[in-house]
């Protein structure tokens, strides 16, 4: 496996030669095109083949039915599952099925030998997000009973092979209940021969505050569940500072804490699909960032000649630029900042990885992952 940061005066013709790797490879691999310009201080994998006595993981993407059926054929040979996003819920417990119908992404999944899962959110029939929507269910037992028996209707008849629950802002008064749903939905769906997976904020303790977290009972949901995703993503969002969406220290504190709670064998560390763009100078409360693509963000340094920078703690590519008198920093994915997740996957033996999510190209990552593990 060897990784490349581009030099001033590199290209792609002198890097092949001067690695020894064919050139067609390092197109490939690095999803370049032409003219084939480069970024100073960009990453490029040259190759990125494993040792046999690599970990197995279980990987998984979160897509929704609008994707790039293009990127999707990319990203399924690396995914052992893929989470179609999202089906809903009413307060008397029944399912909504996404807007867009999503019949082709259960059967392409299947055509690439990759389960499709379910993902239930507590959105509502208009399309928005209700929390009091996970309120008027956990404490209704009829209305949890219908839910599952049309989330088994989902699976027996359509070829669901899971169900993923991703409740966010959960009330402190509904923890306890919250996790008890969790059990039900997993007696349930592992009845029919499936598992259940359940998404988690992420906490550094017992008693984080925040709305994010305190509806969250690690211990108790990693009980309920048979896996856990650890949301570990949007340090740097739309709102923030700018910053890394996934700073590998602050991602470390996150496993270690879930660690006391969770056996490694049921989590899954969630990694970022995207960076952000901000515009400068940041104003608490004003300045919104836009979300962008790592492949995007890397030809973006090209088009406005910036230098990408790395950052050693956070473990994260960034940079600088200006376009029509505005100020902009950037912060985004490349395969050394995949480099240091995947290290920490195979540090503590953790169950696999999920990427937040597939709508964007990320092949680079993506074959890294495939020289770093063997995919179950």
């Amino acid at each position: 496996m060897e990784i490349y940061i581009v030099k001033p005066g590199d290209t792609i013709d002198s890097i092949a030669a001067l690695t020894g790797a064919p050139l067609s490879s390092i197109l490939y691999n690095n999803q370049l095109t032409y003219p084939y310009r480069l970024a100073v201080g960009e990453a490029l994998l040259i190759s990125y083949d494993g040792n046999a006595e690599r970990q197995a993981i279980y990987t998984n993407g979160y897509a929704y039915p609008h994707i790039n059926q293009e990127i999707l054929r990319q990203s399924l040979p690396f995914m052992g599952a893929l989470s179609i996003f999202s089906y809903g819920f009413t307060t008397d417990g029944a399912l909504i099925p996404p807007h867009l119908d999503d019949t082709f992404l259960i059967d392409l999944a299947q055509s690439y030998g990759t389960r499709p899962v379910l993902t239930l959110t507590p959105i509502d029939a208009s399309g928005t997000f209700n929390n009091n929507l996970i309120t008027a269910l956990v404490h209704n037992p009829e209305a949890i009973a219908r839910l599952t028996e049309e989330l088994g209707v989902q699976i027996t008849s359509r070829g669901f092979e899971g169900v993923d629950i991703d409740f966010e802002y959960i009330l402190p008064t509904d923890r306890i209940a919250f996790a008890e749903f969790v059990a039900t939905v997993r007696r349930s769906i592992n009845a029919l021969g499936f598992p259940v997976s359940v998404a988690l904020a992420p906490k550094t303790s017992d008693d984080q505050k925040g709305v994010l977290y305190e509806g969250k009972d690690y211990a108790l949901l990693g009980e309920a569940a048979d896996s856990v995703l650890l949301m570990t993503y949007e340090w740097g969002y739309t709102y923030s500072v700018p910053m890394a969406v996934a700073p590998v220290d602050k991602v470390r504190r996150v496993v270690e804490y879930a660690l006391t709670r969770i056996p490694a064998a049921k989590i899954d560390l969630g990694i970022p699909n995207y960076g952000y763009d901000w515009p400068l100078p940041y104003v608490s409360g004003t300045t919104r960032a836009t979300s962008i693509g790592n492949i995007a963000a890397r030809e973006r340094a090209v088009e406005n000649g910036a230098v990408i920078q790395f950052d050693e703690t956070a473990k994260s590519p960034w940079y600088t630029y200006e376009k029509d008198g505005i100020s902009h920093e950037v912060w985004f994915e490349d395969v050394r900042s995949y480099q240091a997740k995947f290290a920490l996957v195979n540090e503590y033996a953790l169950r696999g990885i999920g990427f937040w999510q597939l709508m964007r190209e990320n092949l680079p990552g993506f074959l890294l992952m495939s020289g770093t593990f063997w995919i179950r």
